[in-house]
């Protein structure tokens, strides 16, 4: 491993990149493993890469593997684009990250609106993309809306900005799973309000997804696919994970029972082991 940057398992890198003309925060953790991809974190919307924890954390403990995470522009330390991008634009960008980083392929992992770009980047720049973990997603403005109240709560970004008003709506937002992780939910809170996205750059990804959908071309997606779902998630309704299982050729469903939006978060033991066993498989 001569010449191999290496990463401590538990610590965190935080450098920024630039890529076609984007700068983004951008964090790795764990350890680059020869023949082994590293695993990219694409997370919600105006959600910052910390937010990861402790899922990347049990990651590292469990295989050691690099987790690569960032900011989606305009969101924490990544500044806002001067135009609105499209998914598109945005697939273009993460399959740059990358490359600039030094990988020819990775495994990709999105959660909620990080699931639809990890979607486009896995279309669009299928060299770039080895396996996919899709968690809690939908495939775009053709997807069954979620709950009117928490469809509603997520038109603003209200709740990265204020501690006590996120704990008051986290029920309504991600579940009743949230009742049972207060402590969890105060550290997460605590993150939001310390790199919160800008209201420019929340309004970016919201029309980014607005304008999108994935089903005229998920039968075409030739990667191997594992999705999770929650039963209980007041944004994405299970029927449109089933939906998007059923026409990914190479796919697998998960359903979490009980899981609400933030599952992945919620049961990081259970649900990190899992997706390792998915990237190990043959």
């Amino acid at each position: 491993m001569s010449g191999t940057q290496v990463h401590t398992p538990g610590i965190v890198a935080v450098e920024t990149v630039d890529v076609r003309g984007q700068r983004l925060r951008v964090s790795r953790q764990g350890t680059p493993l020869p023949g082994t991809p590293p695993l990219l974190l694409v997370n919600g919307i105006g959600a910052t890469a910390d937010l990861f924890e402790p899922f990347r954390s049990v990651i590292a403990a469990l295989d050691g593997r690099e987790t690569i995470a960032f900011d989606a522009p305009g969101v924490g330390g990544s500044p806002v684009p001067f135009y609105p991008p499209t998914m598109r634009g945005l697939a273009a960008t993460v399959a740059g990250l990358i490359r600039t980083l030094g990988f020819e392929q990775a495994d990709v992992l999105g959660l909620s609106w990080g699931g639809a770009l990890t979607q486009e980047l896995a279309y669009r720049h299928p060299d770039a993309v080895r396996r996919v973990v899709l968690a809690a997603t939908m495939h775009g403005w053709t997807s069954t809306p979620g709950r009117p109240t928490a469809v509603a709560t997520l038109m603003t970004p209200a709740r990265y900005y204020s501690t006590r008003y996120l704990e008051a709506i986290a029920p309504t937002l991600y579940g009743r799973e949230i009742l049972q992780h207060s402590e969890l939910l105060r550290r997460h809170a605590q993150i939001r309000v310390a790199r919160p996205p800008s209201p420019v750059g929340y309004v970016y990804q919201l029309a980014a997804l607005r304008r999108w959908t994935s089903l005229p071309w998920l039968h075409r997606l030739r990667q191997p696919t594992l999705v999770l779902a929650g039963d209980d998630d007041p944004i994405i309704p299970l029927a449109n994970m089933a939906c998007m299982a059923g026409l990914i050729p190479q796919s697998q469903l998960v359903v979490v029972a009980g899981g609400g939006h933030l599952f992945l978060y919620l049961r990081a033991q259970d649900m990190a082991a899992l997706v390792l066993q998915f990237l190990a498989a043959d």
